[in-house]
């Protein structure tokens, strides 16, 4: 079965997201912006949710982990919580 880790970070709106992904391609630390602004407890520990399976988070937030390009932060994704900035950090 298919196995990810991956760190994010949850915001309110659409336009702030989109904001903080611009600030991490300009060499904002992921890490650091997830401590600072993020909605999810995980933003404590710099957004790192660890290892998951297909099925264990939300459809939309899977759909990107488990199909998009590890490295590369990917986003705004919307889900029911809010949107997410998403870096896969491995998948195998």
């Amino acid at each position: 079965m298919a196995k990810a880790t991956a760190r994010h970070i949850l915001v309110d709106s659409e336009s702030e997201c989109t904001e903080l992904k611009k600030r991490i391609e300009e060499g904002a630390d992921f890490a650091a912006c997830a401590a600072e602004v993020s909605r999810c407890p995980s933003g404590r520990q710099g957004g790192n949710l660890g290892e998951f399976s297909p099925g264990q988070m939300v459809r939309e937030f899977d759909e990107v982990v488990f199909t998009g390009e590890v490295g590369k932060v990917l986003g705004p994704v919307k889900t029911d919580f809010g949107y997410h900035l998403i870096e896969i950090t491995s998948r195998s």
